[in-house]
Parts: structure tokens; sequence; C-alpha cells
């Protein structure tokens, strides 16, 4: 963004736009009375202005700047007495972390009042790249963000302080300094998922081969199974061992079960399918492993790896070199796959830099804000939800990725769309179901989360002028 700034020129001209788009934010939030607004040094501060130079009068207006700011606990929560909306234009993305007590009395009174607490640009005490929380900080009810997102707004623990999330267009180009991290909104995932073809048949509409399940763990390949249907696979196929294949077969229905009696009849297997996922409650004995790994040895089409496939593959990823595969590890499976153990706080974007350079294997890494990293761009979920902390949701994610994959996706598109698509069903899951979401809700809620076309989702809001 600095550079884009830099690009772009009239700083006033930015100025004046940025502060109609938060004015007409503060419009939709507000209808009127009392706005307050603590102002720091440097941009923020100014947008603040603007802000109020753009408002009509209903609202009654009142900014302390860098050099009247209330410096007691006392003065603060009296400077925010009577307020509607109160605004954190104290630091951006400038800022040098942490801010210093000077500000520790204004960010107080924010985080304490009954007032809406809008933030311009990012909270205050938030790092901008990597989502880390440097007290003091605010604490906001609504974040507009101006020109471009900034990663460490969607990254936890950072996400915890930005509250709604808006984009405000001001006419900065800031796609053309080439930034390497992405995102999606509702319309960008539309664009993603595929279309079925007028004249599909059940296996151009997607045919994923599952690779799952044991006598011990038979839930996990049904979950991954009705997942991929439920994506739109017109035909799925679940390739299992003899003893999970009854259990199986009890809850599958559309779904075909089958049993290979090798590599070999695997490898044939294959041939009918469009894509392959591997792992949802494999059994972790050699046997199994010696299996899928010389399976994936001879594997031309895309696949994704997960759970137990990630135990069999841990030191043998050598083997996923030039492959179209995504793998997908929580932070568990991430540390033994790595090979360099546990993720320490604020590090995950570092680690999974760091694994995908090495492996150059495309990787989802699961938990707040799921990232996905395919060696060039870094892609970072909006739609995760703590509805997702219970066990099988990464089965069915796996599915829905092998679905996508089945349908002409890329593994990192796959990656990206899957994990989008598995936030909003588990979403809509908790709105139904506020407590006791389970994974098995999830599959039958995938259409219903779709959003409209002319819908916008709700987290990340894009403000092009008509908010």
């Amino acid at each position: 963004m600095r550079s884009a700034d830099a690009a772009a020129g009239d700083s006033g001209a930015l100025m004046r736009v940025a502060g109609e788009r938060i004015a007409a934010l503060i419009e939709r939030l507000v209808s009127g009375g009392r706005v307050v607004a603590f102002a720091g040094p440097g941009n923020n501060g100014g947008d603040a202005r603007a802000a109020f130079a753009a408002l009509p009068k209903r609202y009654d207006c009142v900014l302390y700047a860098a050099d009247s700011l209330p410096s007691t606990p006392a003065q603060a929560h009296a400077a925010l007495d009577g307020a509607v909306l109160a605004i954190d234009a104290l630091f951006g993305t400038g800022a040098r972390l942490p801010v210093g007590e000077r500000y520790a009395a204004a960010v107080a009174a924010l985080n304490a009042t009954g007032a809406i607490v809008l933030a311009i640009d990012i909270p205050t005490g938030i790092d901008a790249d990597n989502g880390a929380i440097v007290e003091p900080a605010v604490r906001a009810d609504v974040t507009v963000t101006l020109g471009a997102l900034k990663t460490g707004l969607l990254l936890e623990p950072a996400r915890a302080c930005v509250g709604a999330l808006w984009l405000a267009d001001i006419g900065i180009d800031a796609a053309a300094q080439g930034s390497q991290v992405a995102t999606l909104d509702a319309a960008a995932f539309l664009e993603l998922l595929p279309a079925r073809a007028r004249d599909a048949d059940k296996r151009s509409a997607g045919a994923p081969l599952i690779v799952a399940g044991s006598e011990q763990f038979p839930g996990a390949a049904v979950l991954c199974a009705r997942a991929a249907a439920r994506a739109g696979a017109g035909y799925v196929t679940v390739a299992t061992s003899a003893k999970a294949a009854p259990l199986l077969r009890e809850h599958l229905v559309e779904q075909v079960v089958v049993v290979p009696s090798g590599v070999d009849d695997l490898i044939d297997i294959a041939r009918h399918n469009g894509s392959v996922a591997i792992g949802p409650g494999l059994a972790l004995d050699d046997g199994t492993g010696e299996l899928v790994r010389a399976f994936v040895a001879s594997l031309e089409l895309p696949f994704v790896l997960d759970a137990s496939a990630l135990f069999h593959f841990a030191k043998h990823l050598d083997l996923l070199a030039g492959k179209r595969c995504v793998v997908t590890p929580h932070e568990g499976e991430f540390a033994r796959l790595s090979g360099k153990g546990s993720i320490a706080r604020g590090t995950r974007l570092e680690r999974l830099h760091e694994f995908v350079s090495r492996t150059g294997v495309t990787t989802l890494l699961k938990g707040p804000g799921t990232l996905v990293y395919d060696g060039t761009t870094t892609y970072v979920n909006p739609t995760g939800t703590n509805a997702l902390a219970t066990a099988g949701t990464g089965d069915v994610l796996t599915g829905i990725i092998a679905t996508l994959l089945a349908q002409g996706r890329s593994p990192f598109e796959a990656a990206c769309a899957g994990a989008y698509w598995h936030g909003l069903a588990a979403r809509r899951a908790r709105a139904l179901r506020p407590r006791g979401v389970i994974a098995g809700d999830l599959p039958d809620l995938l259409a219903a989360a779709l959003p409209l076309p002319q819908q916008r989702e709700q987290l990340l809001l894009v403000d092009n002028g008509n908010p």
C-alpha cells in the first residue's frame, strides 16, 4: 500500500475519497448523533477529518487530534460520553508497535465504550503483516480498510480485533504493485465453481476416487464421500478395505464401494476417475502405507492427501515431486509432515512458506485463518469458524476438494475454493444449530450455503462507493 500510495500521487485527493467512503459506512452504521474520533498524527487522522467533512449536519462530530488526545483514563472515558460511534484513527499500517503509553488511555476508553467502535484501515496495535496483537490494541466492532486488504486483518489472533471487515475502493490499483497474498469474496468464489455442462454425464460431471476408511474408522470415508457427492460430483467411488466395506455400504447409497485386491487393481480403478482423495480413516499399518505410496508413485491424476495419508507420506515427500496434488494438514499433522516440530505462535506463514519452498507441494494448513500456498501466492481464507472444531470436518473438506479437482480445478484453486465453501457450510450449520454442530451436518448444507450471485459475503464486504 505504501508503494501504491506513492504511485497514486495526489494524497489530498485520495484522502477526500477515503473520507467519503468512511462517511458512507458511518451513515450505514448510525443514522445520526455524536461521533467521536481519536486521531493520530499520520494519514489515519487525516482520513477521519475527511470523513467528518463528508458527513451531513445531523452528526455531531468531535475529533481529538494527536496533540489534544485525552491523557488519563478519566479524560478518555469522558471524551466518549454520549457517543453512538467512536473512531479509532490513531495508527495505521505504518505504525511502529507498540504505540506507547501516551495512547494507552485512548485505546482503553475505545475498548470500554458502549458505542460502536470503527477502526480506520487497521485497528491500532495490530501488525498489518502477520496479524500479531501488540498491546495496547483496539478491539473494533467494524474495520474499514482502504485500497487493499492487509494480510494481518485476516490472520489470528488479530481477526478477533477486526470485527466486521469492509474494503473501501479509493481509486488505488494496489494489485498492480504485485501482491502475493490473496483471498476470496462471494463473487470470486462463485467464479471458481465449475459449471456443469448441459450435456454432462455422471462421470464428466466429476468422478473422484476416495481411498479411505478402515474397520476402526469407517465414518471418515463416509463423510468424505458424502461431501464429494454434495459438492457436485456425478460419480463417487470409494476404495476401502474388505473389513470396512460392509460398514461403508450401510451408509453410502449413491456411492460405489469397492475393495481393490492390490495396487495394480487400484490403479485400474483410478483409470475411470478424474481425481483421487487419499487418507480419511485409512489404517496406519505398514501394508497400507506401502499400498498408497506405490499407488501415488504411478498416479497422474490430481489428488489430495489428508489424515492418515499424511502419516504415510511424512518421510516420503519426494514421491509427491512434480505431482498435481495438495496436502491438507492441521497444525499437529504439519509438525510431523514438515519435520520441524510444532508451529510457534505467529510463525504460521513463515513455516508454511518454508515447507512449500522446500518440497514444492501445494499445502493447505488448516486452523483459524486457514492458509493455502503453492509457492507463488498465499491464500488466506476468510470464512473459517469455530464450528469446524469438531471431529470429521477435515474429511468433509477433503471430499469437497476432491470433487473440485475432478471438475478441472488446479490443486491451488480447489484448495482455496474448498476451504471457502467448507467455512460457509459450517457458518450455515452454526446458524441452524448454535451448539452441537457435527461434521455430518456439513455435506447437506453445501448447496444451501452457496451465496447467490447478487449477495456479498458478510465477513468481507467490498465497498465501491455505494455500500
